[in-house]
């Protein structure tokens, strides 16, 4: 069965219905590509006999794109081949664009990357007006550009300016944004009226060209030389460095190609795409991303680290202790999601500000046309604020969002646990705490869970799951059921203090300080951070999170070490915390003031007086860049890898996913053990081995490490 039906009806209208056997979304692979060029040839040979021609699609969604699974594997070595592979495929596409006929694209569902550049080669394009459908070309956010066309056609059809965003940024819009935006031509209430459309479309225009293939075409907006434009193109490099940091080689290249192609012509320009295409899909930036944004989290969100046998629980009432911050956003992400949800904590007026967190994010969300006034209210009417216990009563889920401190946690846990129905489960949002530890105030302990969210919880998409000894494999299924029903990525690790994603995120902040404690100009250490791909430096994440918080972290961990018999390790940012705190009172930004000042009007910016207390001018001087990159990017991976060697980490998956969406590890690496992987492991032991000589023994290579290396494996 042809992957592309032919269907030439009485009326001379030919439809070519896409439908990719034994997949559930059609995608451009090989048996696609071979299916096009038959169908071109047929319809080449039947050209007489047809008015126009409409392309549709049998299954939910229109066209999902170009077939990852086939990218990933291509090498530099196959380049030239998969350059004219996707040249082949593009001249069938633009066979039909050139065909003289009237060809209409019916969108019948969400179209994204090769399958809204197989639209835009389409003179006129349909879509049935539905808010779930997505069109969009988002090859930008796994280090790939769109390689179908994309870059030519549409700043064809709507200007270079207005197409960066969907080429650059990868933005995604639905079917009404999409007519505004001028990529689709006219929007339908239902399949019949999508393809009565087409017919019409075709009927009023018996012959049809595309308006770059026609004499005296002229760009929208005007074309690269256009002066308004050239003004605007020439510092667009230098912005779009200033966002990428270098460490993103596609926006680039889709900047590139969609200028450079603009100042030729079409056939011209999309030999340049797909030059530019080649490049980055054979390139290392491409393959980390692709391998974790894309096979990786899928994965993970199709329950690979959910313990099978367990059946699928839905949640209706959640309870949460303590209305803070962390609290208020587990509380609105809850109830955002349909669950009613308690909101406990000392007083009324304390949990009220708690529910006012969710009023002020909804209010924005209307004021914004994303929700009604009504939508509003009907998600806050499923938050109650409260300071009784007892109204926690019928909840099936608890989780506590209380202060960091041992021993308030073990009596919110004794004062709510018994309210919760039978075989429900008690979860602790602790970001450092040992889940085996607090669980010893728990009657049920295999009822007992971490469930560890990230601030801002309303943006931040990762939930850690933490088990402690006791934890059931009943009680993780539905932590992660939990997780998946607020819309949310879970990953699955092993107790320990700090768990994964704190003990890493610890390590780069502290190797910040530390840098600054041996005297490196904090500008310095900031730009290194950012130039390894960090979204934020670790001294301004530090002022973030808050000094005082660390110290008090630190003085909880160092108590429970010492209490079970271990020798707590200092760390050489220790000194430098309690100096800023302690003696300049610099708390960090919610005290007003930390290592940046942060002044009613203007940008924040570092405080003059670090250079005075802490910079040793000659070493600031002599500092190599790669070597404080490279100390933020390793300790991190270094951390992970010792993780996996504990057993607290479970997965490859879970170690890159939790290191980008928890702790924001630089993306372009595809996270902390792939970018172990993309550099070699041997390399990096090596590399590891002389930082550990040069700063301490805190870059020194794990056992895990070393045997890989010796062995010449990677992390799988």
């Amino acid at each position: 069965m042809s992957a592309i039906q032919y269907d030439l009806g009485s009326d001379q209208i030919l439809t070519l219905t896409i439908d990719m056997p034994g997949q559930s979304a059609n995608t451009m692979n090989g048996e696609f590509r071979t299916a096009l060029t038959d169908t071109v040839n047929k319809v080449k040979g039947d050209l007489d006999k047809i008015k126009g021609i409409i392309i549709a699609s049998a299954k939910k969604t229109f066209f999902a794109g170009g077939d990852l699974n086939e990218l990933h594997k291509v090498t530099r070595e196959q380049a030239k081949d998969f350059e004219a592979m996707i040249n082949s495929l593009k001249a069938d596409m633009r066979a039909l664009e050139t065909c003289g006929k009237p060809v209409v694209a019916a969108i019948n569902g969400t179209a994204l990357g090769g399958g809204l550049e197989l639209a835009l080669a389409c003179h006129y394009r349909v879509a049935i007006d539905d808010d779930r459908t997505q069109l969009g070309l988002p090859e930008v956010t796994l280090g790939l550009l769109p390689g179908g066309g994309g870059t030519q056609r549409l700043p064809r059809m709507i200007g270079l300016e207005a197409a960066f965003p969907f080429l650059m940024e990868g933005k995604k819009v639905n079917p009404k944004a999409a007519l505004k935006a001028g990529i689709v031509n006219e929007l339908a209430s239902s399949p019949e009226d999508m393809i009565a459309k087409a017919r019409a479309f075709i009927e009023a225009n018996p012959k049809c060209q595309q308006p770059w293939d026609q004499k005296g075409f002229k760009f929208p907006g005007g074309a690269p030389h256009h002066p308004a434009m050239a003004q605007k193109l020439a510092i667009a490099p230098a912005m779009l460095r200033q966002k990428t940091k270098g460490c993103y080689p596609a926006p680039e290249r889709i900047l590139a190609a969609a200028v450079e192609g603009a100042q030729v012509d079409f056939d011209n320009g999309s030999l340049i795409e797909t030059r530019y295409f080649a490049e980055l899909a054979t390139g290392q930036v491409a393959k980390n991303m692709t391998g974790t944004f894309w096979f990786q989290l899928n994965a993970i969100k199709a329950g690979g680290s959910r313990p099978d046998g367990v059946e699928k629980e839905t949640f209706k009432k959640v309870g949460v202790l303590g209305a803070g911050m962390m609290g208020a956003g587990i509380a609105y992400s809850t109830a955002s999601r349909g669950i009613e949800v308690v909101l406990k904590d000392v007083s009324v007026e304390n949990a009220e500000k708690g529910k006012s967190y969710s009023e002020n994010l909804l209010a924005k969300k209307v004021s914004r046309g994303r929700m009604t006034e009504a939508q509003k209210d009907e998600v806050l009417a499923r938050i109650k604020a409260t300071a009784s216990a007892d109204d926690l009563e019928g909840c099936d889920l608890i989780i506590e969002a209380v202060f960091e401190d041992s021993d308030l946690k073990a009596k919110v846990t004794q004062e709510s646990e018994p309210k919760l129905v039978a075989n429900s489960i008690f979860a602790s949002n602790t970001s450092t705490i040992p889940i085996t530890q607090l669980a010893q105030a728990s009657a049920k302990p295999d009822n007992f869970i971490g469930l560890h969210f990230f601030s801002p919880v309303d943006k931040m998409q990762l939930v850690e799951i933490i088990v402690g000894e006791k934890t059931s494999d009943d009680t993780l299924a539905r932590a992660f059921d939990y997780v998946q029903q607020i819309g949310k990525i879970p990953i699955v690790v092993n107790d320990s203090r700090g768990f994964f994603t704190s003990r890493v995120f610890g390590t780069f902040v502290n190797e910040g300080i530390s840098m600054l404690a041996e005297g490196i100009h904090p500008s310095s250490i900031e730009n290194a951070g950012l130039l390894a791909g960090m979204p934020v430096g670790p001294l301004a994440i530090s002022d973030e999170v808050s000094m005082t918080l660390m110290q008090h972290i630190r003085a909880q961990s160092r108590k429970d070490t010492e209490a079970a018999g271990g020798t707590w390790q200092p760390h050489p940012a220790e000194a430098v915390i309690d100096a800023m705190v302690d003696t300049h009172n610099r708390k960090g930004k919610a005290a007003g003031s930390g290592f940046y000042e942060y002044p009613e009007k203007g940008k924040k910016h570092l405080w003059p007086e670090l250079e005075n207390l802490f910079v040793d001018q000659a070493k600031a001087r002599s500092v190599q860049l790669q070597d404080l990159k490279d100390r933020i990017l390793f300790i991190q991976a270094i951390e992970t890898i010792r993780c996996l060697e504990e057993g607290v980490l479970r997965t490859v998956e879970d170690a890159n996913i939790g290191s980008i969406f928890g702790i924001g590890y630089a993306p372009w690496t595809g996270g902390a053990i792939q970018f172990v992987n993309q550099y070699g492991v041997r390399a990096f032991a090596e590399r590891a081995q002389q930082l550990a000589d040069q700063y301490g023994e805190r870059f020194a290579p794990p056992a895990l490490l070393m045997g890989k290396a010796e062995n010449n494996e990677t992390f799988s």
